[in-house]
């Protein structure tokens, strides 16, 4: 299997686009082969945790990170169709502060790699969703930070005003409180 990697906004951030064989039983992908995604830029070890969630239409799910023990991670829709966001939160980074959405859809056979340093959620954009991702370490809750989904100062441009939130969600902080708390990475 070869991957076929598209550049995004973000440098390190990837969409894979995979190969869906389709014929009159139905459809087959490889979704995952050790071998070819160990690769990919930013990765930092091999997947150790599968997450899935199901969300319905407008629950936001991030921004989340982990510092230290940063989590990459491979996001798919598996059903529906997410507005997935990506923040670069490396402090000294050329992109730090810079965000990027991509609409991820069972329609569409793609992941898209999250490479740790990157605060990272999604959107829920149909009535429902399935969403799983494969992860380079294991979810730490005392290294986990959440960016505030709405920082003005990042200024995302989500498709709803009044998405549906966690507790922990809807009381994260902005990236300047992150910084000065020592809660994000350093660039490399």
């Amino acid at each position: 299997m070869t991957l076929l990697l598209s550049d995004t906004a973000l440098a390190d951030v990837k969409l894979v686009s995979l190969r869906e064989f389709i014929d009159e039983r139905g459809s087959f992908m490889e979704l995952f082969r050790a071998n070819t995604y160990s690769h990919l830029p930013g990765q930092n070890g091999p997947f150790v945790q599968d997450n899935f969630s199901k969300s319905e239409r407008d629950v936001l799910r991030g921004l989340h990170f982990q510092h230290p023990k940063g989590q990459g991670k491979l996001v798919r829709a598996v059903y529906g169709s997410i507005y997935d966001v990506t923040v670069d939160v490396r402090q000294g980074s050329p992109a730090f502060g810079q965000w990027q959405a991509i609409t991820l859809s069972q329609d569409q056979p793609q992941q898209l790699w999250v490479p740790p340093g990157y605060a990272h959620g999604f959107l829920v954009l149909s009535d429902v969703a399935l969403v799983e991702y494969k992860c380079t370490e294991y979810y730490s809750p005392e290294t986990e930070s959440c960016l505030y989904w709405n920082d003005p100062h990042l200024g995302i441009d989500w498709p709803t005003e009044t998405p549906l939130l966690s507790e922990k969600d809807g009381n994260g902080q902005t990236l300047k409180q992150l910084l000065e708390a020592g809660r994000c990475p350093r660039f490399e």
